[in-house]
This record gives C-alpha cells, structure tokens and sequence, in this order.
C-alpha cells in the first residue's frame, strides 16, 4: 500500500475528544501526514465525532469495531477495574495493539495518541504507559504530544521527524493548558473528557453487574437492553421499564422470541420487557411496575396488553 504522501507518516488515535484532537494538531503542525483511527465497542462509539475531527484535520480516518474484543476484556480484564466496570489499562492496551497492527498495513511509521501523564490513574500513569508500549511491542513508537517532555525520547523524535522541543510537558487533570491550545488553534470539534465510555457510569456498571451474575457472557442484545429503562429482577427473571418515547420503541426492537412486552391501553405509559422465566405472579408485578411508572394512571382503573414475541 503506499504512502498518502512522502515523508514521515503517523497513526493517530483520534477519541473524540480535546486531548487526541490537539494531540494530532501538534504533529501535523511539523509536517507529517496522518492517517486516524477511532474504536467503537458495545461500549462507546466515537466514530461521529471522530469523523469530524478527522474532517477538522482533512485526514483519512478508518473506523474498527472491536466489541467482542473490548467484551472479552470486560469479562476478564489481566489488569482490573477502574471504580466502575471499566477495565481502562486493559482497553487502552487493546486499542494501541489494533492501531499498531493497522499502521504496519498503512506503512505509518509511528503511532500518536491523545494521553497526558497523571490524567487517568489506571492508564496513563508512568508505569502505565511504559507497560501498554511493551506489551503491544511498540516501545518507542508511539509518540505523545501533550506529555512528551515528561516522558523518554521516542524515535520519531531520535530520528529528527519531529522536534521535541515543539511538544508539551502537559501533566495532571487540568483542562486549562489544553482549553488554551483548543483556542490557540481554533478548534471546536471535540467532546467533553471521559470519552463516553458507559463503564465509566455507575448506574450502567451496576446494570451491568446484575447481568453478569446471571449470565457470564451476555448477548450483544441483552448489552444493548442494560443501556435503557428502569430495571428489576426477580431471581433470573429481567424486567426493563422504558422512561420516554425512544426507549418504548427501542425495547420494542430489541424484544426478541420467548420475551414478554406489556403496555397500557387507552393511556400513555412506558413499553416493559420481560425476559426469563415468566409466571402470573411475574406478570401481575411487572403490570404494577408498568402501572407506576406511568403518570397518567395514577388512580384510574387500567387495562393492558401483554404479548409474547415469537406467538
């Protein structure tokens, strides 16, 4: 495959976010030509404001699914969780691996990422940082911009395709260095820090733990059910309860052969999902449920229709 162009290439991961924005903005600045990647899992989907960034950049972008992987990883992390369900040292390590792999098929010569020391204190820790470069056999190939004062030369920078003295020594949790460069460069296409990562999210990971008790390893369905409504269970029996509109209709969608959906007739309410062993003691409190989560029933003698998907 050649190159886009002559001259040092990169590979940047682009998140969607301030960080890897900046980060390919101070590279491109010394001439190299980029090509950026961005991942999407059950878990998070960067694509749509990576694909802006990348538009920002007027660099080709290439978009990689990696959820069974990414799930995998969340089942069983090699380096444990963050306060949530979120294996970030484990996908943070994955994610550099995927990228080096397409930098070999793109002939890029170097790989650039969005991290700054201190920010995250699972993965981008010194020690962090120094053990996702050895594991994924990129020692020395990955260059980081914000914290690259902070950290060892990298080859890039021993080779003279870029100058070290034009990167940052950026360290910690502050925004304020960063805010400043995004108006500097008059950026506007990133999205708020965290990355969107649903594991992150307390409430999520606690759905999330609940799936996991009963089923070690969840459909690609049932994953998309932890993100919506109200939830219950009742032994190994899941009842989810829609808040609004759009999530009636996605329940509806994601309801498959064997599960229970029940509404309410003649007044507006949610659409709930049933799925597990279902019995009439289930269903009278999954109606009681779908009664009390819709306002408009309240104190009115309501009717309902229950359907089994599949019947």
């Amino acid at each position: 495959m050649t190159r886009i162009k002559s001259g040092p290439q990169a590979l940047v991961l682009l998140s969607g976010g301030l960080d890897s924005l900046l980060a390919a903005k101070l590279i491109q600045n010394q001439g190299v030509s980029l090509i950026g990647v961005a991942f999407k899992s059950y878990f998070f989907d960067v694509s749509l404001a990576a694909t802006k960034q990348a538009k920002e950049l007027s660099i080709p972008l290439k978009i990689i699914n990696i959820g069974r992987a990414h799930l995998k990883k969340v089942l069983f992390p090699k380096y444990g969780y963050g306060a949530g369900l979120n294996p970030c040292l484990d996908c943070h390590l994955l994610m550099i691996k995927k990228a080096y792999r397409l930098s070999l098929d793109k002939r890029a010569d170097f790989l650039v990422t969005g991290d700054v020391l201190g920010q995250r204190p699972l993965s981008q820790n010194r020690r962090a940082l120094e053990l996702i470069d050895r594991e994924a056999k990129v020692k020395g190939l990955v260059v980081r911009p914000l914290s690259a004062k902070l950290l060892a030369p990298t080859i890039p920078e021993k080779k003279g395709w870029i100058d070290r003295e034009k990167l940052l020594a950026i360290r910690g949790r502050s925004r304020k260095e960063q805010l400043a460069l995004a108006r500097k460069f008059r950026l506007g296409n990133y999205t708020a820090p965290a990355g969107g990562c649903l594991l992150t999210d307390p409430l999520f990971s606690r759905r999330l733990k609940n799936l996991l008790i009963r089923f070690s390893v969840p459909s690609p369905n049932s994953l998309e059910l932890v993100k919506l409504g109200r939830h219950f269970w009742f032994s190994n029996t899941w009842v989810i309860i829609g808040r609004n509109y759009q999530e009636n209709e996605r329940i509806r969608e994601l309801a498959r052969e064997g599960d229970f959906l029940i509404e309410l007739v003649s007044v507006p309410g949610p659409t709930t999902l049933i799925r597990g062993k279902v019995n009439e003691k289930i269903l009278v409190k999954a109606r009681r449920l779908t009664k009390g989560c819709a306002p408009k029933a309240k104190g009115r003698k309501v009717e309902f229709i229950v359907e089994k998907k599949g019947n």
